[in-house]
């Protein structure tokens, strides 16, 4: 940014099946402040160009760029929600709004942005590890969805590469889980992880132990689930009221979880550590710190060691695909 000119204005948004949070942000600060930001319930809206309407009403600023984290695949500047029944193009938003810059991209690849310009009371660390310089950095966010990605150093700097990996095979790991598969397997043909890992995954492993009989629901517990959100009825009642039921559906939970993130470590041998984030993890941080998800996250064999020496981080900052979104516009600006 060239000496007497004025900050650029961006507005960044994170764009999800539950909420979309929208934020304008100023390039005076790193990392960047926002001075503007609304959320909204996603599915109150017909499409992304309503919300924003709204929104800009209250924008009295000079907008010189757009960034949008979206919660689905992103190809040649357009995205179809996964959770949501809206399309997002970069083109359509340009004609629309006049912007000169807009960038549509996926949420982890945001969130992912963030990393380099969170502090240390962004973060928890659940497992210290051993972190190598440079290595591959791993990502994994379950929410309304489940996101996942690998950062990768280019050009000294580490270079998102968004996934879907939230949709491949959910594999059991024990004879628990293989029943659990099975009943799902029979629901819908193909049992992605994301079935498992996140808000409606917890909510599926709830409904199934009940169905099962594997352990009874207390009429307290169904009439709070008419007034309130499922997943975190769930979560928070394991956590603070060890009532059984919710306590299997948190463990299997955390078990595939700590799997998952495993053999994302694996695949992308990420000695650089492996990134927690999402709507959920920060919820159930009490849950985390119990070693089933460590467990299951070290249990690969013969890698047993090496998984013990990857670095595992709870990325506990509110909203940090905002903040990328708004990292990614204003590298763009400047």
């Amino acid at each position: 940014m060239s000496q007497g000119k004025k900050p650029p204005i961006v507005l960044a948004g994170d764009i999800g099946g539950t909420h979309t949070r929208l934020a304008l942000f100023s390039g005076k600060t790193r990392p960047p402040e926002p001075i503007l930001s609304k959320t909204y319930a996603s599915r109150n809206a017909p499409d992304l160009s309503s919300i924003l309407d709204d929104f800009l009403q209250d924008a009295a600023f000079d907008i010189s760029g757009a960034c949008f984290g979206v919660a689905g695949p992103v190809t040649n500047g357009v995205s179809r929600i996964t959770n949501l029944p809206w399309e997002i193009s970069e083109n359509h938003l340009k004609n629309r709004f006049q912007w000169p810059r807009i960038h549509v991209i996926n949420d982890i690849n945001a969130t992912a942005r963030a990393i380099p310009l969170l502090q240390d009371h962004d973060l928890f660390v659940l497992n210290k590890g051993i972190r190598l310089s440079g290595s591959p950095i791993g990502i994994l966010a379950p929410g309304t969805g489940l996101g996942m990605a690998l950062m990768i150093l280019h050009h000294n700097a580490y270079l998102p590469i968004p996934s879907e990996g939230g949709h491949m095979d959910f594999a059991p790991n024990n004879d628990l889980q293989v029943r659990l598969w099975q009943h799902l397997h029979k629901r819908m043909g193909h049992v992605s992880i994301e079935r498992i890992l996140s808000g409606p995954g917890l909510v599926t492993i709830y409904s199934w132990i009940k169905q099962a009989g594997l352990a009874a629901e207390p009429p307290a517990l169904a009439q709070r689930f008419k007034n309130e959100d499922p997943a975190q009825v769930i979560s928070e009642t394991a956590i603070t009221d060890n009532i059984p039921i919710c306590v299997l559906a948190l463990d299997i939970f955390l078990s595939v979880f700590g799997a998952v993130a495993g053999n994302l470590a694996l695949a992308g041998f990420t000695r650089g550590g492996i990134y927690l984030g999402g709507g959920i993890v920060p919820k159930i941080l009490p849950a985390l710190e119990d070693c089933k998800f460590m467990s299951a996250f070290e249990d690969k064999g013969r890698f047993k060691k090496t998984m013990q020496q990857i670095p595992v981080t709870v990325i506990l900052h509110k909203q940090p695909a905002l903040l990328g979104a708004a990292a990614f516009a204003l590298t763009n600006e400047i």
